[in-house]
């Protein structure tokens, strides 16, 4: 009879340890999916984000390349499709000038992607903040994203770059931002243009570069004419 009762009580033993062991590893998977996040299932879209057209300054009576940008796009983007642009307009300039008199830190440079794209002044914490929040997870681009290498250039500078053209597509969990890009150096009197295209792997909470594909960069002299 003790034998008996003896067994029985090691049955329950052992049924509680295993009702308790499959719980904890129950509860340690929900955690864990929990804790990680989940792939996107983005819809398969190519889309021209920005390009460049004439437009008339009635102040100045004439015509100029200006930017222009896919304002119903920006209302229903994401914000992984917001950080991948708002990353690669970060470095190039984009009809960048001051609200104003110009800060002495530099403060207020308003510069038409980052604005559009509801980010700020350039540089601020508004905009690198919100950077940093998507690319918390790359080493990399938080690098890159540090004060000390965010561009506060106008566009009246001797030396500056621009877009002539952003495509952006998207497709399951994969970003990619393709541009056009020029550049001048009027002491040097010379200019240079290249193409990339940027490549990010998203989830509902990180975005994560993962290369660039840069053309050659095509460089050309030039000769200022006075009027």
């Amino acid at each position: 009879m003790k034998l008996i009762y003896l067994i029985t009580i090691l049955t329950l033993l052992s049924s509680c340890g295993q009702v308790n062991t499959k719980a904890e590893q129950e509860a340690t998977e929900r955690k864990t999916a929990e804790s990680e996040p989940t792939k996107l299932s983005l819809a398969d879209t190519t889309i021209k984000f920005m390009w460049r057209d004439m437009k008339y300054d009635s102040t100045l009576n004439d015509s100029f390349s200006s930017i222009f940008l896919n304002v119903d796009y920006i209302k229903a983007m994401t914000n992984q499709e917001k950080a991948a642009l708002g990353y690669v307009s970060t470095f190039i300039g984009n009809e960048c000038w001051w609200d104003g008199e110009a800060n002495n830190d530099r403060s207020n440079l308003d510069c038409k992607i980052i604005t559009a794209l509801g980010l700020g002044y350039q540089c601020s914490e508004s905009h690198l903040g919100f950077l940093r929040k998507w690319f918390s997870t790359d080493k990399e681009v938080l690098s890159e994203l540090e004060d000390s290498n965010c561009p506060t250039t106008p566009y009246t500078a001797t030396i500056q770059d621009t877009f002539s053209k952003i495509v952006i597509s998207t497709k399951g969990d994969s970003i990619s931002v393709y541009y056009e890009a020029s550049a001048v150096n009027m002491r040097e009197q010379e200019s240079w243009e290249w193409t990339e295209t940027v490549h990010f792997i998203a989830t509902t909470d990180n975005l994560k570069l993962i290369k660039k594909d840069k053309s050659e960069v095509n460089h050309e002299k030039f000769e200022m004419t006075e009027e």
